[in-house]
């Protein structure tokens, strides 16, 4: 069955406005068909390997430690898969993938993995990455570990008001959360999750370089269990306004969030904080969109390894 096929299936199901009341746009590259692929060899000191890292993209290859810059291309997505150099070590970060969904289409496989980092063969650095595409992209080459949002360049232009974001997905959970943060790793207590989060915001920045928002529009949702079958067309709504005294709220949904701010370029070529300082009315026009699809909601260094998160078809309803 074709992708297209599968949308127009998805918006026949019962419950589901038709047609005539609703249209559903893909994302730019959001159907996860075409990708680009960077070649990139590691550090003679950590063993000189070649890896392949993934980002959706225009389908070319590009060899050599480059910094994949959302600019240079036309998709809008960055991701967790990294090339990182601290002290001039070219070490590389895989956790996006690439997969045949069926014969001629593709999806995303977003991976919870352990990576180890080894020198002169003994082991050094050992961390967990979570698999995570997001609307934005990370300055590279990393160089360290210290705050990792900040790393990120997070949201895209955008002004409409879409009432829903809709994809395909199934999902194997795995069962033991584990903590690596460098030069130790242990398995602790918990239960690791799927998330998506979307955050349609007013943005501004003053004489300084700082940027504010208000929050305009607000989707979140956890994914618990393990899925194995393909859920097509699965819907996420958004909400509009002050929404915290609302049943769907959780604190996921709030405007400080629970793993802190986002960061975005500024006019200067900074990557500064958003600094969110209030809900925008319900009415209210958005600048941009923000949004996140993570195998994992534990944050940065934890996670179940072993998780996979396969997406598809990343849509927005209107």
């Amino acid at each position: 069955m074709t992708k297209n096929l599968l949308l127009v299936c998805a918006m026949c199901l019962p419950g589901v406005l038709s047609a005539q009341s609703e249209r559903v746009e893909l994302l730019p590259y959001g159907d996860m068909e075409r990708w680009t692929t960077r070649i990139i060899k590691e550090s003679a000191l950590l063993g000189g390997a070649t890896k392949e890292v993934y980002h959706l993209g225009p389908e070319q290859t590009i060899n050599g430690a480059q910094p994949w810059v959302r600019e240079s291309s036309d998709s809008p997505w960055g991701g967790s898969s990294v090339w990182a150099s601290p002290v001039g070590i070219d070490k590389v970060s895989v956790t996006v993938f690439p997969e045949e969904r069926e014969p001629g289409n593709r999806c995303a496989r977003l991976e919870v993995r352990k990576e180890t980092c080894k020198a002169l063969g003994m082991v050094n650095i050992t961390v967990v990455a979570t698999g995570s595409v997001f609307l934005g992209a990370v300055k590279e080459p990393v160089k360290n570990a210290k705050n990792p949002q900040g790393k990120l360049d997070q949201g895209i232009p955008f002004t409409q008001r879409p009432k829903a974001l809709q994809l395909d997905y199934k999902l194997q959970l795995a069962d033991q959360l584990v903590k690596a943060t460098g030069l130790r790793s242990s398995e602790i207590e918990g239960k690791d999750n799927a998330e998506i989060s979307l955050y349609l915001i007013q943005r501004w920045e003053d004489e300084e370089g700082n940027v504010y928002a208000r929050r305009v529009g607000t989707a979140y949702h956890k994914f618990s269990e393990s899925v194995a079958e393909w859920q097509n067309g699965y819907r996420i709504p958004i909400y509009y306004g002050d929404i915290s005294n609302e049943p769907c709220y959780t604190p996921e949904m709030a405007l400080i969030l629970p793993d802190g701010p986002r960061y975005t370029t500024n006019s200067r070529g900074e990557n500064v904080p958003i600094q969110v300082v209030g809900w925008a009315d319900a009415d209210a026009q958005p600048t941009h969109l923000m949004l996140r699809i993570s195998s994992g909601d534990k944050g940065a260094f934890i996670g179940a390894v072993g998780t996979c998160f396969w997406i598809d078809n990343v849509s927005l309803v209107y």
